[in-house]
C-alpha cells in the first residue's frame, strides 16, 4: 500500500492494518523489552493458546493501533500528557468490528486504572512504563469510577484484555506473524458488517 490513506471498507480493513503492523511494528514499545509487534502479537498469541473467544484475540491483538494512527503520536518515557491512543484506536475499528472487540481496545486504559483501584497486587505487576503511562492517564480510578466501569456490558473481555496487555511483554518470545491472525480478523469484520 503507498502512504496514501485508502478508502477503508470491510474488504480491505484487514489488509491496511496489517501494513501499519509491517511498516511501523518494529518500533519501540514504551521503553518494554518488545517492540510494538511483538507486543500485539504476544497478547493475542497467548490468548490463542489460552482458547480466548475471537473478540478477545482480536483485541488484544489491535488494542495499541492507536499509537501508530493517533492525532498525538506515539508514547514515550519523556512524555508529560496522555496521547488517548485507545480512542483514535477504537475510533478506527468501530466501523468493522464488533462493539466486544473495540469496547476493549477502547477501555483497555481505564482496565488498567480499575485493576490497580480494585486489585492491590495488579499494580506490584506493572512494568516502569505501564506505571508512568498510568499516572498520565488518571491514575487509579475513584470509587465512584469504580461503580460505573463495573456496570460496563464488556467487563469480562475488557479485563481479559488487559491481563493479556500485561503478560505481552517477554523478550525473544516466539509467536505466529500477523498472516496468521488475519483470517480470524476477517471473520469478525464480515459477520459484524453483515448484520449492520
Amino acid at each position: 500500500m503507498s502512504n496514501v490513506k485508502p478508502t477503508l471498507k470491510p474488504s480491505n480493513i484487514v489488509e491496511f492494518i496489517g501494513d501499519i503492523f509491517a511498516r511501523r511494528g518494529g518500533e519501540e514499545y514504551l521503553g518494554e523489552p518488545v517492540t510494538m509487534a511483538e507486543h500485539m502479537l504476544q497478547g493475542a498469541s497467548i490468548a490463542e493458546q489460552n482458547n480466548k473467544s475471537d473478540a478477545v484475540i482480536a483485541a488484544v491483538l489491535l488494542h495499541d493501533i492507536g499509537h501508530f494512527i493517533g492525532e498525538f503520536g506515539t508514547f514515550t518515557m519523556g512524555d508529560t500528557q496522555d496521547r488517548y491512543h485507545e480512542i483514535s484506536g477504537a475510533q478506527m475499528l468501530a466501523p468493522f468490528f464488533p462493539p466486544e472487540v473495540t469496547a476493549s481496545v477502547y477501555h483497555h486504559v481505564a482496565a488498567k486504572r480499575y485493576l490497580c483501584a480494585t486489585k492491590a497486587a495488579y499494580f506490584k505487576r506493572l512494568s516502569p512504563a505501564s506505571v508512568h503511562s498510568l499516572n498520565l492517564q488518571g491514575g487509579p480510578m475513584n470509587e465512584l469510577e469504580v461503580a460505573e466501569f463495573a456496570q460496563n456490558p464488556y467487563l469480562e473481555e475488557i479485563l481479559q484484555v488487559r491481563y493479556l496487555d500485561e503478560a505481552g511483554k517477554k523478550a525473544d518470545m516466539q509467536t505466529p506473524t500477523f498472516a496468521h491472525f488475519a483470517p480470524l480478523l476477517q471473520r469478525l469484520v464480515d459477520r459484524h458488517c453483515l448484520h449492520k
